[in-house]
């Protein structure tokens, strides 16, 4: 698992932009069924990907797969296409229950054992973008193979009939459930996509907010989105002196038998600790 997850999406029946994806060092590529594929583009998508996983060198950038979400009729089909040639995880979009994870997870394991890979080794990644999902976020979040959720900000918004708006108040309750349910069960939180992606000043905000909130990384649909994304959920060389000095100082305290102390005027005490420990682990993505 990435420490930061900039997670691009690439048409999956798309081979010229998914080969042109893995030359961008971007974390995360995932080749999508779902809305980036046209209803007759399915079974385009699920060749084009199975040829992506078996013949293309993704180097250091995590390889998904997003298939169509439970119900749709395509599930089953899409990640039976692709689980054989070994994606690092499979993506489940619009994500209502803890039931729909489970029914993935149990297929993975299946395919884990028949070709004997590690059990546990492919994850699974999940969209939440509905009122339901949203609130049952506490159940879903606890399944084990769960890596991250990712927030869908535009199908939320029409889920609960909501107007978006450009700083995204009306996602704020939402993206902070998200975060909590996944700071709670060690789970990564992906933020939402910026729509217009030649507004890179709106990227670039919107991203560092993100960030403040607590995602560790975000949604791109475009090449141009790749470095401002990775650059707002990295931790500055400012933050990450600060965060080193904090650990330091923590634990010389400790071995003078303190609690809480002083460092340039601010009480330093263990959330303080864990907070510069996410900083430091958030510097060096994987």
């Amino acid at each position: 698992m990435h420490s930061r997850r900039a997670l691009l999406y690439m048409p999956g029946d798309n081979w010229k932009m998914i080969t042109k994806s893995i030359t961008l060092g971007v974390d995360s590529i995932c080749m999508d069924m779902e809305d980036g594929a046209a209803v007759n583009k399915k079974a385009e998508a699920r060749e084009t990907i199975a040829k992506a996983l078996r013949e293309l060198d993704f180097g250091t950038s995590e390889k998904l797969a997003r298939i169509n979400s439970a119900g749709s009729g395509w599930e089953q089909d899409d990640i039976e296409a692709v689980l054989p040639y070994r994606p690092d995880g499979i993506v489940i979009p619009k994500v209502e229950s803890f039931e729909q994870v489970e029914w993935a997870g149990k297929i993975i394991e299946a395919a884990e054992l028949k070709y004997g890979w590690p059990v546990n080794s492919i994850r699974i990644l999940i969209g939440v973008e509905t009122a339901k999902g949203i609130l049952n976020l506490k159940e879903i979040a606890a399944h084990p193979r769960l890596d991250a959720i990712i927030f869908g900000g535009e199908d939320f918004a029409a889920s609960i009939g909501a107007t978006r708006t450009k700083d995204a108040v009306e996602l704020l309750y939402a993206r902070q459930a998200v975060v909590i349910a996944c700071a709670a069960n060690d789970l990564q939180a992906l933020d939402i996509v910026t729509i217009d992606y030649k507004d890179v000043e709106a990227l670039r905000l919107e991203s560092e907010f993100g960030a403040q909130l607590g995602f560790v990384g975000k949604q791109i649909i475009h090449p141009n989105q790749v470095s401002v994304v990775q650059e707002a959920f990295t931790p500055s060389e400012e933050a990450v002196t600060y965060a080193k000095r904090i650990v330091e100082t923590f634990e010389a305290s400790q071995k003078e038998g303190k609690g809480a102390y002083s460092l340039d005027g601010k009480m330093i005490d263990m959330p303080l600790l864990k907070n510069a420990q996410k900083v430091l682990a958030r510097a060096k993505p994987k």
